[in-house]
């Protein structure tokens, strides 16, 4: 019995510094792997954010580019009957929503929903627009046409509001 106590006497105090040593270390190991992940996490923004500021500024260029006083100017040749603007001008809303696409990555999926729905109902203005002017009527009739449906919109165009909804999540960046 006496050796079982001198073994007890040995072996609880070894167990105790054990323990403590075991629960310094783990607290250590724990406070480590927080900073390490803090510095990953700081890098990490370092790198993502100027790609955040690109991706939004992408995007506001593309709903400028989208607005139909700038796409009928831009778009709108000479000799092009209303058919063929009607065409060029889905056309190039789709072409170029398809080459930001990627954007939506690091944009936020509240502005990403706002962009698309831009897309939709400008193509829906246009839509709408080219129903009222004849196929072979000169292009400039079918212009017209979407810039007067556009300006007595009793509400604001689509990229109006998809444009200012960006540009507020910017300024919440900074």
């Amino acid at each position: 019995m006496d050796a079982f106590i001198e073994i007890l006497k040995i072996i609880l105090p070894a167990g105790l510094v054990f323990l403590a040593v075991f629960f310094v270390i783990k607290s250590f190991l724990a406070s480590e792997q927080k900073k390490r992940e803090h510095e990953l996490k700081k890098t990490n923004q370092n790198v993502v954010l100027p790609l955040k500021i690109q991706a939004y500024e992408r995007v506001v260029i593309y709903l400028e580019r989208i607005n139909p006083n700038t796409l009928v100017v831009r778009v709108n040749k000479n000799g092009m009957n209303a058919q063929q603007l009607h065409m060029e001008l889905i056309k190039t809303i789709k072409s170029e929503y398809e080459h930001n696409l990627s954007q939506q990555i690091y944009v936020s999926y509240g502005s990403w929903e706002l962009v698309k729905t831009a897309k939709e109902e400008l193509i829906k203005l246009i839509n709408i627009s080219s129903t009222k002017v004849h196929h072979d009527a000169p292009s400039n009739e079918l212009a017209m046409m979407i810039l007067n449906i556009a300006a007595n919109l009793e509400k604001k165009l689509p990229n109006d509001v998809a444009l200012e909804y960006v540009k507020k999540e910017v300024s919440h960046i900074f």
